[in-house]
């Protein structure tokens, strides 16, 4: 047998326009590999929800690849080891992955890989999945690029794989690592590309006309919204097909969802030029000036504040693993400016709770809620405020916060002003959004501060505008934070 191409599966999990797997097989025999890593399932971002719905899709994954001759071959244990394996046992011409934007520790992984490569004199080659840009070093033109790559013709998958004789397929194991907590998500969505193609199937004929309405409050987006977001953080689906399928369409809501593509991958390019943004704030005047509270951290992660809406909406996620982006914008603003959480802890929960966590996405916007970007508008979401807006009616407060069932409408955002007794929120709202306003723009008013945003600016802000960010007034800083505050609808896909 000649020595093997080796495609390593990360979050890219199908056969359709995966151009690492088509180019592999033109080279020779392919061995299409996952490895189940023990240590990424024990970092703090990581969650059994997110395990399972990757098992689904791993699972049809290896009948889709069995289906062009050689299944999919998994294994347990730290990459480089399970690599060197391979090696020795088989052989190995050449490894072939899409690049991935993950967290700190993938990252780290990924470097010691290369290293492992090189020294053994084994070519990588990564191939972009998003409209992602590596090692750039200018914004300018970015949008460009993306289009550019996001409309290049879909690939098919290899007319056929060669059977490996005598290689184990190997399990796909129940959990990851033993360490990895129990975690019931009893309404999560369910992994896999078939189910994939048929929520984007389901979108574009039949919820696409009421997006841009249902996209904003609870009640309605669980049904409005496109639901892709899991199947494009896990790759069941290309970022690439779903666009083009979503031009075969048209009306406004279809174009608002495409707008949202873009956003999605415009966010991961932060984390992919700056890696330190899942740890340390954009702005270095806004380091350190949150402190950690236990109690509070522990009330929000449990639904337990007091205030209705901000408690329905983590029950419901708790429950779903997803909720629209204007809610998860809320819970975040909550914890970050009325409760002075700092983002790092709070973010780490949301990003558990999300089965569709992307990390370039996540901590971008944690700290885009929590004011740590200097670009962005500082939004203070009144909680009160948003439950009237998109529950005026209590009916989503009601179905999460059965306690409340019986308190009338008039007071169900504040039942603490109906029911005698009935504790008050952990904080007060108003008391508290106006000590974090005042904090924060006293920070943003210190000497030295626009000098730093100015570079941040220039390194990560959307070019939509049209400004020089070289040459950026305060008033032109104004506009691009109005431009900015655009974005904050990207994760409503």
């Amino acid at each position: 047998m000649p020595p093997l191409q080796i495609v390593w599966f990360k979050r890219d999990l199908r056969i359709v326009d995966h151009r690492p797997l088509l180019a592999a097989a033109e080279r020779g025999p392919v061995l299409p590999l996952y490895i189940v890593e023990p240590e990424l399932w024990q970092q703090p971002d990581a969650s059994e929800r997110q395990w399972l719905f990757c098992r689904e899709a791993l699972l049809e994954l290896r009948r889709a690849l069995a289906n062009l001759g050689q299944p999919l071959v998994v294994r347990t244990g730290d990459v480089v080891q399970v690599l060197e394996r391979a090696r020795r046992q088989l052989g190995i011409d050449g490894l072939w992955s899409h690049e991935e934007t993950g967290n700190g520790w993938t990252y780290q992984r990924d470097k010691r890989v290369g290293l492992w490569l090189r020294q053994n004199g084994i070519e990588w080659t990564e191939i972009p999945q998003f409209g992602v840009t590596r090692r750039m070093r200018t914004r300018n033109g970015w949008a460009k690029r993306w289009e550019a790559q996001m409309t290049e013709p879909l690939m098919s998958p290899p007319a056929g794989l060669p059977v490996l004789k005598g290689v184990d397929p190997g399990v796909i194991p129940e959990r990851p690592c033993p360490e990895l907590l129990l975690d019931h998500c009893p309404q999560r969505q369910t992994g896999g590309r078939s189910i994939g193609l048929g929520e984007l199937r389901d979108f574009l004929q039949h919820r696409a006309p009421r997006y841009q309405r249902a996209m904003s409050s609870p009640n309605t987006a669980f049904t409005g919204c496109s639901r892709l977001s899991a199947y494009l953080t896990w790759g069941c689906l290309s970022m690439r097909e779903v666009l083009q399928t979503s031009r075969n369409h048209s009306g406004r809501g279809v174009s608002s969802f495409e707008s949202r593509l873009h956003w999605h991958c415009h966010f991961i390019q932060k984390l992919e030029d700056q890696p330190t943004i899942e740890f340390s704030d954009f702005h270095p005047f806004m380091r350190g000036i949150r402190h950690a509270d236990s109690d509070r951290l522990t009330a929000w992660s449990e639904g337990r504040t007091g205030v209705p809406f901000v408690d329905a909406c983590m029950r419901a996620l708790q429950a779903h693993g997803w909720i629209n982006f204007r809610m998860r914008a809320m819970l975040m603003s909550f914890a970050s400016y009325h409760l002075w959480l700092p983002w790092q802890e709070s973010g780490m929960h949301l990003a558990r709770q999300f089965v569709d966590y992307e990390p370039g996405i996540h901590w971008s916007q944690c700290q885009m809620q929590s004011g740590s970007t200097s670009i962005n508008t500082i939004r203070i979401y009144n909680p009160i405020k948003q439950g009237r807006d998109h529950d005026a009616d209590g009916v989503f407060i009601r179905r999460w916060c059965p306690e409340l069932a019986d308190v009338p409408s008039d007071h169900i955002h504040e039942p603490w002003t109906f029911l005698a007794g009935h504790p008050a929120p952990i904080v007060d709202c108003t008391a508290a959004a106006r000590e974090a306003k005042e904090r924060i723009w006293a920070i943003r008013r210190s000497a030295g501060f626009d000098r730093h945003a100015e570079v941040i600016q220039s390194r990560h802000g959307s070019r939509k505008a049209g400004l020089n960010p070289q040459r950026t007034t305060r008033r032109r800083r104004r506009r691009l934070a109005e431009d900015a505050s655009m974005q904050q609808l990207t994760l409503e896909l």
